[in-house]
């Protein structure tokens, strides 16, 4: 599995990511095969974030370290947070909403370094853009944790340029990601700036639901040609497509299915050549490129 930078002062990853969001739909013997398939596959980094599951996946995630300690130092663990979700979990919370405060920020990843059974985190992300946002508390919370060995790297997910662009400006060291909806499914983040942006920064995005939670685009013909010109399935081409663009994505696998993670990791060895990439891109929006 090829590895690589998120940004020239940020954290080496797997060029492909393991997402648990659904993890809690499992049997936590299939858990464990899911870590250990991944791992198996050179697919070392598994992105969290502190609501998934009923706030429950990361102790779910925890457990497998528990028992099998010795795998902390063979991956990179990604948690986000930000969101409060009414929970039974979370008896204050009366409303969804966001909270980036030093007090919420602080607690959350002290609770996400428990549940995972580790202490630290290799990232830390802002899981939504909250429009209470303070860039200045946030970054002294973000240094202190730094500081402290708690959290090794901070990034955002879901910002906009502008949101990257503020809170970065008060920071002392770089946010290294911003994780993002983009698949073939969802190409804007091609146009409107999202990518330029952390190009721009040298910072790499992470994409959030990379295959478009299965939704197929274009025709089944003209993929039935693609595929087999490749020997490929529909996932590992939509895969390979994402990682060719030149910002160097990081797509996140969100399955349930330990097949699933051996079939994506295939994607890498995929290399579509340029008239490839623009007729999938063409069948992503319906048209030709002007």
């Amino acid at each position: 599995m090829q590895r690589d930078k998120l940004h020239p002062d940020g954290p080496e990853i797997s060029r492909l990511v393991a997402g648990v969001w659904r993890w809690h739909t499992v049997s936590p013997e299939t858990v464990d095969r899911l870590v250990r398939t991944a791992l198996d596959q050179g697919i070392s980094t598994f992105d969290h974030a502190d609501i998934y599951g009923d706030h429950g996946n990361e102790e779910i995630f925890g457990q497998v370290l528990k028992k099998q300690p010795a795998l902390r130092a063979q991956m990179e663990l990604v948690t986000k947070c930000g969101i409060k979700l009414v929970s039974g979990k979370r008896p204050a919370t009366r409303l969804k909403h966001y909270d980036t405060t030093r007090a919420h920020v602080t607690w959350s990843v002290d609770h996400s370094l428990a549940a995972l059974g580790t202490d630290y985190l290799d990232l830390l992300l802002i899981h939504r853009p909250d429009p209470l946002l303070n860039p200045a508390e946030l970054a002294e919370t973000f240094a202190d944790l730094k500081q402290q060995g708690k959290v090794l790297h901070v990034g955002v997910s879901n910002f906009t340029p502008s949101q990257f662009d503020v809170l970065q400006q008060a920071l002392d060291f770089p946010l290294v990601t911003n994780q993002i909806e983009i698949s073939l499914s969802r190409v804007d983040p091609l146009f409107n700036g999202d990518l330029d942006n952390l190009m721009l920064h040298r910072v790499r995005a992470m994409a959030w639901s990379p295959l478009g939670g299965g939704k197929r685009v274009g025709d089944e013909r003209d993929w039935f040609a693609m595929a087999a010109r490749h020997n490929a399935s529909y996932s590992q081409l939509a895969l390979a497509w994402l990682m060719q663009h030149p910002s160097g994505i990081f797509p996140i696998i969100g399955t349930t299915q330990p097949d699933r993670i051996v079939e994506s990791a295939k994607a890498l060895s995929i290399q579509l050549d340029r008239q490839d990439w623009f007729e999938m891109l063409r069948w992503a929006t319906g048209r030709e490129v002007a």
